[in-house]
């Protein structure tokens, strides 16, 4: 469960234990496969202490019980005047900043309460973690070149889900580039590609390609839950020759409508440029019949309750925006089942977590979406970095944190039935 607190004012989530739990468990193992157990490394959410912002800290007490007040004498800096882009952001946050100090730190409070009775639920604090070096992983660019070199080769059409089963022992012929491929076991399994180790966790599916071969995913399944986070322009992007980004009319193309249910939840992820928040709302979410429903935020906090950066910070803000739309469909039935088009989705709700180091790697929404969409849901991730169980995912880095060497093996015991099994399928 990703959920630790529930409260009104929305949910503490713990991530790291969400991707664990996700490795864990499995069914029907035959007796010749190896059984091995596998988390995501403990460091990549050793979070203990603030990143300081150089200027405009708050002063005094932050969610947690940090001071956030910088220590010391600072050089001040030479005042500016504000463009229009930093004006509007200003007085966004003027306007949200209050609700979301005061239900941080509700949340975080409430959550230690609860601790204190003996229960298990607890804020997501104090990990046993020695801090190490973040080193990052070799492949990490391979996947979009690999995306890239795709284009030029002629890919038949229409062709079949490729599914890894229990009983699948080796695929040798297994082809993961702009294939629709899908781990339809209850266990996590390996997968090789170009010489690199990734791991699927059970009952997830994912097209790795780029926005110009997304037409696999189309006849697989409409969904009842799609996320987005796409890479948006902006000028640090523009400088960084590390990430690409798309124009608002390329994300505007993506077929949204085409893989939609009646009623769908669409909730994208925005920059707190001002900009970007204005186009989904009056823009993309239009174009694709999505009614805006809520807006939501994410906080980012460390594993004590602060906030990760001052939240009156100039520079950087410890909040990102969700905003959460509803397809306008049909009213009809899907699968006999009525759909949720009606129910309410709450607004002003807050995400806290303990963020992962790795850029772009977000928390889990499944859980908290539960109840606003239809019982079992079809969920999916489009410009996903990582894979989630019971989603489909799709995305030119949708393997990114699925490679090994993201994941630390445990040692297991004979016998242990709460493990994992993997087993390598290689190209």
């Amino acid at each position: 469960m990703s959920v630790v607190k529930s409260d009104s004012v929305g949910w503490l989530l713990d991530h790291s234990a969400y991707i664990n739990q996700s490795y864990r468990c499995c069914h029907h193992i035959p007796n010749d496969i190896q059984y091995r157990r596998y988390v995501f490394k403990a460091e990549y959410f050793d979070i203990e202490k603030p990143h300081i912002a150089d200027t405009g800290t708050a002063r005094g007490q932050e969610p947690g019980g940090g001071d956030s007040r910088l220590k010391g004498r600072k050089r001040r800096r030479k005042t500016r005047e504000l463009n229009q882009g930093e004006i509007e952001a200003q007085g966004y946050h003027e306007k949200v900043s209050l609700a979301i100090r005061n239900g941080t730190r509700k949340l975080i409070e409430r959550s230690k309460e609860v601790g204190e009775q003996g229960t298990d639920t607890r804020a997501p604090t104090g990990r046993d973690c020695a801090k190490k070096r973040i080193t990052p992983v070799i492949a990490d660019s391979m996947l979009v070149e690999l995306c890239s070199m795709a284009k030029q080769i002629v890919q038949e059409q229409n062709q079949p889900v490729q599914v890894i089963s229990d009983e699948a022992e080796s695929a040798e012929d297994l082809n993961l580039l702009a294939r629709l491929t899908e781990n339809g076991s209850d266990c996590a399994r390996i997968v090789t590609l170009m010489g690199q180790r990734y791991l699927l966790p059970p009952r997830s599916s994912f097209l790795l390609s780029d926005i110009s071969c997304i037409e696999p995913l189309l006849g697989y399944k409409k969904y009842d839950v799609i996320t987005l986070d796409p890479p948006w322009e902006n000028k640090s992007v523009k400088r960084s020759k590390g990430y690409s980004y798309l124009f608002p009319w390329q994300i505007q193309q993506l077929p949204v409508p085409a893989l939609s249910a009646p009623g769908c939840l669409v909730v994208s992820w925005v920059t707190n440029r001002q900009r970007h928040l204005r186009f989904v709302k009056e823009e993309l979410y239009p174009s694709w019949s999505v009614k805006v429903v809520a807006e939501w935020h994410w906080v980012k906090i460390t594993q004590h309750g602060d906030f990760v950066v001052p939240l009156d910070s100039t520079h950087k803000k410890p909040y990102e925006i969700l905003v959460v739309g509803r397809y306008k469909g049909s009213s009809e039935k899907q699968n006999g089942e009525p759909i949720t088009e009606t129910v309410v989705v709450p607004d002003c709700k807050l995400l806290v977590s303990v963020p992962c180091v790795l850029h772009s790697h977000k928390p889990p929404l499944g859980e908290v979406l539960k109840g606003l969409t239809r019982p079992h849901p079809e969920c999916l991730e489009l410009f996903a970095r990582n894979l989630q169980p019971g989603w489909t995912s799709w995305g030119n880095e949708v393997l990114r944190f699925q490679h090994l060497d993201y994941f630390q093996e445990l040692d297991i015991e004979e016998g242990d039935s709460s493990c994992c099994y993997s087993q390598t399928l290689s190209i």
